[in-house]
């Protein structure tokens, strides 16, 4: 095979584990605990805190069986190639559906927000044209290809927390009397129904640990580095959150709720900060948002790439590299067209439907690190039991918990997509007639 011929099929490798944990960190946004801060606490009745622990505690149980696969599984793909690892290839093309309109919405949601905080600085300004610019700068940068989006994560995550410095400092001196340390977690009015309802809908500010495993085919010694930045990442990101609301809670405890929830986290940062602090959150959260949809679009190029590869979606588009670039630039283009529609879209549908992907996804993970080791590789002792038994099946159960708790109209769509998914993958293989394309290697 000639040298053009290699560099157009496979990716280039330069990442190593902090790398990878700051991409991570960059995907999944430390900004996003602001996103949801009003929704949430308006859902648990304040229990912000509690949520994230919960949420925490089922996605540390999962990155632990992603961990786990990764070592396994070295190909792009994230939980499409561990599924199919697992129960094979049609199981693993609905599951690379399901997690597709996780990472196709997620840039939407990051255009859309940009356009909305960057509308409420300059009024003048419609909020498409921001969303429109952002989207234009985010596809060149991954057209270019990763190392661009590895230097610019690095910026992004270090603005991201000058803010959360100042955060922490001006929370820290104005606690407010009277509020306990453990009110964020339990007082007398807890709802475990609420809470839960709440976490299920946090689950999307985890989804950096599954990006990271989109990343193996770029990562070097995925074997070793992919694990352990994914779980560093889900360790790191859980504390913070909890850390991030903790404060929140003992410097302003009031509940806001109807209309103001979706703002709630502006009525707290001016309360605390004035404007000053409220500016500086604006330039954070758009930069955040940036680098979310930076690293959100990267990996579900890389996706669809995995998939084209197949020859599950269309080759042509999606299945082959630059020859200059070496990146997905067929998928990457197909996702910014997509993107485009975020203004029409709605905050609290888009971060729903993201967490139903999420979780489904997440679920069949779990299941799919006991078929892999237990069922189909036989591999026999009590540690064997404990690591690729007892834990996932721990954390598939703490993920259903969660993918039951979300709403109906949520589990509607999102169920609808699935059954698309199956029509689509009954046409591909002519009735089941044909076998779905086996994952290539990188």
């Amino acid at each position: 095979m000639s040298r053009e011929s290699t560099e157009t099929t496979s990716l280039k490798r330069s990442l190593g584990i902090p790398t990878l944990i700051v991409f991570g960190l960059a995907y999944l946004v430390p900004m996003t605990v602001f996103t949801t801060y009003g929704i949430v606490n308006e859902i648990t009745g304040g229990y912000l805190s509690s949520a994230y622990t919960l949420t925490l505690l089922a996605m540390l149980f999962t990155a632990i069986s992603y961990a786990t696969l990764s070592r396994k599984v070295t190909s792009a793909g994230s939980a499409y190639a561990y599924t199919r690892q697992g129960f094979g290839s049609k199981i693993g093309f609905l599951t690379g559906w399901t997690v597709m309109i996780d990472y196709i919405l997620l840039p939407m949601l990051n255009y859309l927000l940009i356009g909305v905080y960057l509308t409420q600085q300059f009024p003048a300004v419609p909020g498409w044209v921001f969303a429109l610019l952002a989207l234009i700068v985010v596809t060149g940068l991954n057209i270019v290809g990763i190392d661009a989006v590895k230097s610019a994560n690095v910026v992004i995550v270090a603005l991201q927390a000058i803010f959360f410095v100042v955060f922490f400092a001006v929370a820290a001196q104005s606690f407010q009397p009277g509020v306990n340390a453990f009110d964020p977690f339990v007082r007398g009015d807890f709802s475990l129904a609420a809470v839960t309802a709440g976490a299920a809908i946090l689950c999307l500010s985890f989804l950096g640990f599954d990006a990271i495993s989109t990343m193996a085919e770029e990562a070097r010694d995925p074997q070793r580095t992919i694990p352990r930045a994914i779980v560093t990442t889900t360790v790191i990101a859980g504390v913070f959150f909890v850390a991030v609301t903790w404060f929140a809670y003992m410097a302003f405890p009031e509940v806001i709720t109807g209309e103001g929830a979706d703002s709630a986290a502006l009525t707290m940062l001016t309360h605390l900060g004035g404007n000053l602090l409220t500016s500086l959150f604006l330039a954070a959260y758009v930069t955040g948002a940036m680098g979310s949809a930076l690293a959100s679009q990267a990996s579900v190029s890389r996706i669809l790439y995995s998939m084209g590869r197949d020859k599950v979606l269309p080759h042509q588009i999606f299945g082959s590299l630059s020859r200059r670039f070496r990146t997905p630039v067929g998928a990457i283009l197909v996702v910014a067209i997509i993107s485009i529609s975020a203004v029409f879209s709605s905050v609290d549908f888009v971060a729903s439907i993201v967490s139903f992907g999420a979780l489904t996804a997440f679920s069949l993970v779990n299941l799919s690190v006991i078929s892999v080791f237990l069922i189909r590789k036989n591999v026999e002792g009590k540690k064997s039991i404990f690591i690729h038994g007892c834990l996932p099946l721990i954390g598939f159960a703490l993920t259903v918990w969660l993918w039951t708790s979300l709403s109906l109209v949520t589990l509607v769509v999102g169920l609808s997509w699935i059954a698309v998914g199956i029509i689509y993958l009954v046409w591909l293989t002519r009735g089941f007639k044909r076998p779905v394309p086996a994952m290539t290697a990188a």
